[in-house]
């Protein structure tokens, strides 16, 4: 296990907070990072970064969605002695020509660390974290995404994968494509939330052809989960049913 603690940026949110409970969990030291509680990071504050890359070796790498990861940072994390970058990124960012993970992930692999890049697919818990969850309470969700299938893949798995990546060897070099075991619509798993909560909840996939939505194209499910942290990754229903037994979708 590392003596030094590992940096997990993002720490509050849907991965980051489950990256830290598993090598904690395990026994190694976080630094959990993040713009409100733990240790104070902000990508957009530099005096904040000094403090959290502080004697670490290894960081848990991601910024918001609407911020780019600042290559002034990763090159003053490996100046300081970070060895091991894990970076989450996402499926299929050069279709969408997402300049912002394209750069990031240049970033991470001509940083001269050891670096391992996640591409995960649309997170299972966008549907009751986060922003999907308005629309399913509200009974529509409107995304023009036609009935293209997607690999809906679990935060568990991504941030198993995300805390192997971090401790053990072997994922040095690697690029990881994070799917769950099956590929769906989102009509089709909206069907399988309005099963196991009873709700009604209808979806509007309609695009005009002009927008980013429409290089989305389908999801081939890959065992790269599995291959990781030897266990089948998470199907959409059973993350549904769980997510029900919680109340997630209760008013």
């Amino acid at each position: 296990m590392s003596e030094k603690p590992i940096l997990v940026l993002g720490a509050t949110g849907t991965t980051g907070r489950r990256v830290a409970a598993l090598l904690t969990g395990a026994g190694h030291e976080v630094r959990a990072a993040s713009r409100a509680g733990g240790a104070r990071f902000d990508w957009t504050d530099r005096d904040t970064w000094t403090a959290a890359l502080d004697g670490v070796e290894r960081v848990y790498l991601m910024a918001p969605h609407e911020l780019p990861v600042d290559p002034e940072f990763v090159h003053a994390a490996v100046r300081g002695g970070v060895r091991r970058l894990v970076l989450l990124s996402s499926r299929g960012i050069e279709e969408m020509r997402d300049e912002r993970l394209l750069a990031a992930e240049r970033t991470v692999r001509e940083s001269g660390a050891d670096w391992t890049v996640v591409r995960a697919d649309w997170f299972n818990q966008n549907f009751d974290e986060g922003f999907f969850r308005p629309a399913v309470l509200a009974g529509e969700l409107v995304l023009p995404v036609g009935d293209t299938k997607q690999g809906f893949v679990d935060a568990d798995d991504i941030a198993a994968v995300a805390a192997a990546a971090l401790t053990e060897p072997g994922h040095e070099g690697r690029s990881y494509e994070l799917t769950g075991p099956q590929a769906l619509s989102f009509r089709e798993a909206l069907d399988v939330i309005g099963e196991v909560t009873g709700r009604e909840i209808a979806f509007r996939g309609e695009s005009d052809g002009t927008g980013p939505w429409d290089a989305l194209t389908d999801t081939t499910p890959t065992d790269a989960v599995t291959r990781v942290t030897g266990r089948e990754p998470r199907s959409f229903r059973e993350y549904a049913e769980r997510a029900a037994a919680t109340g997630a979708w209760r008013r």
